[in-house]
C-alpha cells in the first residue's frame, strides 16, 4: 500500500525539510516503511508524486510533479525539494494495487485548484467500476487518464462536488470552497462507493473481505484540507493515519528522538514544538515523519480530519459502519493483510468518549488540535 503526507502551514517551508531530511521522511518510507507489514511487497517504489501551491501571482492551481522512478532514486526530487518552498504540500509514494506503473497513475491527482490523493483500496473495484463510471457526468468521466481506483475516486469526488451545486471549475475566491463543502463532498464520495458495492454484493455481504474498502483520502482546494481515515467495516480498523500540530517544525542536533541511538552529528532529528495552544503548522501522515512519539496522535478510525487555517477538527463519519461505543473494539487483521497497520508504536488512539450515539448532532462534534497537550485530550468543543 501507499504512503502519503500533508503539510499545511502559516508560512512557507522548504520542501526538503519535510520530504527529504526527517529521520522517517516520506522519501525514507519509500524504501523503509516501518509500519508496513506486507513483506511480499516491502517497498513503496512504484513511483511518487508531490503537489504544492505557489505564489498567488502564478495562479491558484498547484504545481504537481510525478515520476515512475522510485523516490529514493530520483535526483530531480532532491533538486526540486532543496530549492522550493510552499505553505501547502501533498506528497505520495506508491505501491501498486490497481493500475500499472505509469505517471498517469501516480498521485496526487489535480483539477484546477483541487488536489487529491489516496492510501488504500476500493473493495470490489473491478465489479463496481462500470457502475461508478456510468454515474459520472461526462466531464468527470473523460477527466480520468489512468487506471487506478484512486483516480476514479477523485472523479467521483469532483462529480459529487458538482452535483452539490459547487462547480470544481469555479474560482471560489480567497477562502477557497470552504472546509464544510469539501468535507460534505468527500463524505458523499464514500457513501456512493459503499452504495455501488452494496448493489453488487448485497446488504448481507457488506463488510465481507472482498467488499471492504480502505479509504484514506486527502483533498485540498489550496486553502482547506480534508482527510479521511475510513474502512467499510464495523469490525476492522482502518489503515494508519496520524497528525501533528504546533508552532514550529525544527531540526535538532544530536539525540532528541524517543527511540535513541542517534549520533551527536545526526541532523535528521526533527521535533514539532508547541509554544502555546495555537498552531502554525499541521502535518498529516500515513506514518509519523519522526520517532518523537509525543508529537504524533492517531486519527480515529472512520473519521474526517479537517484543517482550516491551521485549526484541526476531527468529526466521526456516522454511517452504517459507525459505532457510538467508545470501547468498541476493531481488529487489525484486515489492514495488516493489505500491507497496512492501524496504530503507531505507542498504540494511542485519539477518541471522543462523549460523542453521541446517533442523530443530527453527531457529525458536528469535533476535537481541536489546541486540545492536545503531549498527545492528551484536555478539552472537547462542539462545532
Amino acid at each position: 500500500m501507499c504512503r502519503f503526507m500533508v503539510y499545511k502551514g502559516k508560512d512557507e517551508i522548504l520542501l526538503s525539510e519535510l520530504i527529504l531530511n526527517p529521520s522517517h521522511s516520506i522519501l525514507t518510507q519509500s524504501f523503509d516503511s516501518r509500519l508496513r507489514l506486507d513483506r511480499r511487497r516491502p517497498h513503496n517504489g512504484d513511483g511518487f508524486g508531490i503537489g504544492y501551491y505557489t505564489s498567488p501571482s502564478l495562479g491558484p492551481e498547484p504545481c504537481v510533479f510525478t515520476s515512475t522512478i522510485p523516490a529514493w532514486n530520483c535526483i530531480n526530487l532532491s533538486r526540486i525539494a532543496s530549492k522550493t518552498t510552499s505553505s501547502l504540500l501533498f506528497a505520495h509514494v506508491r505501491a501498486t494495487t490497481e493500475g500499472n506503473l505509469s505517471e498517469q497513475n501516480c498521485h496526487p491527482f489535480s483539477h484546477k485548484r483541487l488536489m487529491f490523493m489516496h492510501n488504500g483500496g476500493i473493495g470490489c473495484f473491478k465489479q463496481i467500476k462500470r457502475r461508478l463510471a456510468m454515474s459520472l457526468n461526462e466531464q468527470w468521466f473523460t477527466l480520468v487518464q489512468g487506471s487506478t481506483d484512486s483516480e476514479w475516486a477523485f472523479a467521483l469526488f469532483l462529480d459529487s462536488l458538482d452535483k452539490a451545486g459547487v462547480s470544481p471549475d469555479a474560482e471560489p475566491g480567497k477562502g477557497g470552497f470552504g472546509h464544510s463543502v469539501l468535507r460534505k463532498a468527500i463524505l458523499k464520495t464514500i457513501e456512493r462507493i459503499n452504495g455501488f458495492i452494496r448493489d453488487v454484493v448485497g446488504e448481507e455481504n457488506m463488510g465481507n473481505e472482498d467488499s471492504r474498502s480502505l479509504l484514506n483520502f486527502a483533498v485540498t482546494d489550496g486553502e482547506s484540507v480534508v482527510c479521511t481515515r475510513y474502512v467499510s467495516s464495523t469490525t476492522d480498523e482502518a489503515a494508519s493515519l496520524f497528525f501533528s500540530s504546533g508552532t514550529s517544525w525544527k531540526q535538532m542536533k544530536g539525540d532528541h528522538s524517543s527511540d535513541g541511538g542517534k549520533s551527536e552529528d545526526d541532523d535528521s532529528n526533527y521535533v514539532m514544538e508547541r509554544r502555546d495552544k495555537g498552531s502554525d503548522i499541521v502535518l498529516v501522515a500515513s506514518e509519523p515523519l519522526t520517532f518523537e512519539r509525543d508529537n504524533w496522535v492517531t486519527v480515529p478510525t472512520n473519521s474526517t480530519l479537517t484543517i482550516s487555517k491551521q485549526t484541526v477538527m476531527i468529526h466521526p463519519i456516522v454511517d452504517s459502519f459507525y459505532s457510538p461505543n467508545p470501547a468498541h473494539e476493531r481488529s487489525a487483521g484486515f489492514a495488516q493483510a493489505k500491507g497496512q497497520t492501524v496504530t503507531g508504536p505507542d498504540k494511542r488512539v485519539l477518541t471522543d468518549a462523549k460523542t453521541p450515539g446517533s442523530g443530527a448532532e453527531s457529525p458536528h462534534r469535533s476535537v481541536h488540535a489546541d486540545d492536545l497537550v503531549s498527545g492528551a485530550i484536555r478539552r472537547l468543543r462542539v462545532e
